[in-house]
C-alpha cells in the first residue's frame, strides 16, 4: 500500500505485549484476538505457541495491512471481519481471548481517518468506515446531547462550554474537519501547561467513543467472551483510560464473586458459582523499558481472568460502571 492510505513507517508496537504473554503463559490452543489492529497481539500469541488465532476487526484496513505477512502462519491464522461483541458467534471453547481497547496507532497515524487532533483531515472517526461519522454527530446532535457525550464519555469538565461553542460555530458553517473542531475547543480552554495533555484530547475521545459505541461494545464483548471461553480459558484486556478500566475491573470482580462490602464491617457478598477467577489482582502497567520504547503505553493497564466451569449469565450494564447518557453535564 502507498500514498495517502499508508500509515507512517514507524513500527506499530503492541502495548503491554510482554507482560500479557507472561501473564497467560504457557500459550496453547485456540485464541481470539478481538481487536486485531496491526496484528501485534496475534503474531505474539502465534509465536508464543498458540495453535490458532482468530483475528477479529471491524476496520477493513486492518486486514489489508496484514496481507504481506498473514501467509507466514498458514491456516493457524483466521481473519474474521466483525465486532468482538459477537465473538461467541465466531468461535466457541476458546483457550483465550485478548482485547486491546481504544483507537489503534495505525488509525491515529492516518489523517484521513479523522481520529487525530494533531493532523488535519475529515472529521470521521468511524472504525468500521460505515455509519454515522463524527461530523454527522457534531453537526446534528443538540447542544445538550453534545455536552452529555463530552462529559460522560470524554470526562471533559468544560463540556457545556465546548458544546455551546460548537453549536455557535456550526450555525455559521458546518464543522467538517478535525483542525476546525480543534480550534473551536481550544478557544474554550486555557493554554495547556508543559506536560499537560492537548486541550482537545478529552473531547475527541468522547466523540470517538460515541461514534463507535465503544462502551456498549466493551460491555457486550465481555459477556460474549464469557460465553466463548472454555473452562480454564483466559481473558486478557488492555485498557487505556479510567472508564474502560473501571468497566473491566467491575466485570471481573462481579463475575469472580467479589462484589465488595456495603461497609467495612459487613460481610463480603459473593456468588455461589463465579464465572471467573482473577489472575491479576491488580492492573499491570508498562515498565520503564516499555515507557521508553512506546510513550503511548503510559496509561495502559492489563487485567487477566480465568474462566471457570460455571454457566455463563448476564450482568447489568450499570453494575460494570458503563456510563449512561442523560445525566448532568457540566
Amino acid at each position: 500500500m502507498a500514498g495517502a492510505n499508508t500509515p507512517s513507517d514507524k513500527p506499530h508496537i503492541p502495548v503491554l505485549l510482554r507482560p500479557l504473554l507472561a501473564a497467560v503463559a504457557p500459550v496453547s490452543g485456540v485464541w481470539l484476538d478481538g481487536t486485531f489492529g496491526a496484528g501485534g497481539y496475534t503474531r505474539g500469541l502465534l509465536d508464543a505457541g498458540a495453535d490458532k488465532v482468530i483475528g477479529v476487526d471491524r476496520d477493513p484496513l486492518a486486514f489489508e495491512m496484514a496481507a504481506d505477512w498473514v501467509g507466514d502462519y498458514g491456516d493457524r491464522l483466521v481473519m474474521q471481519p466483525g465486532v468482538f461483541s459477537r465473538m461467541d458467534e465466531y468461535a466457541q471453547d476458546l483457550d483465550g481471548v485478548v482485547l486491546d481497547l481504544g483507537v489503534s496507532s495505525m488509525q491515529l497515524d492516518l489523517a484521513e481517518r479523522g481520529f487525530s487532533f494533531m493532523k488535519d483531515g475529515p472529521l470521521d472517526m468511524r472504525m468500521s468506515q460505515e455509519g454515522e461519522s463524527a461530523a454527522d454527530l457534531v453537526n446534528t446532535a443538540t447542544e445538550e446531547q453534545l455536552a452529555d457525550i463530552l462529559y460522560h464519555y470524554g470526562e471533559e469538565r468544560a463540556s457545556r462550554r465546548i458544546a455551546k461553542a460548537i453549536a455557535k460555530a456550526r450555525a455559521e458553517e458546518p464543522i467538517t474537519t478535525t483542525l476546525r473542531l480543534v480550534q473551536i475547543i481550544e478557544s474554550c480552554l486555557p493554554r495547556p501547561k508543559p506536560g499537560q495533555s492537548h486541550p482537545a484530547t478529552r473531547s475527541f475521545q468522547g466523540l470517538r467513543i460515541a461514534v463507535n459505541a465503544e462502551y456498549e461494545e466493551l460491555y457486550q464483548g465481555l459477556m460474549a467472551a464469557e460465553r466463548a471461553l472454555k473452562p480454564g480459558g483466559q481473558l486478557a484486556v488492555v485498557t487505556f483510560h479510567s472508564i474502560e478500566d473501571r468497566m473491566v475491573k467491575r466485570f471481573f470482580q462481579s463475575r469472580a464473586g467479589k462484589t465488595g462490602r456495603a461497609n467495612r464491617y459487613a460481610p463480603e457478598i459473593g456468588q455461589e458459582l463465579p464465572q471467573f477467577t482473577l489472575k491479576t489482582r491488580k492492573a499491570v502497567g508498562p515498565d520503564d523499558q516499555e515507557l521508553q520504547e512506546n510513550p503511548r503505553s503510559r496509561s495502559a493497564k492489563l487485567r487477566v481472568a480465568i474462566r471457570t466451569d460455571a454457566p455463563s449469565g448476564e450482568i447489568d450494564a450499570r453494575a460494570v460502571g458503563m456510563p449512561q447518557l442523560g445525566g448532568r453535564a457540566k
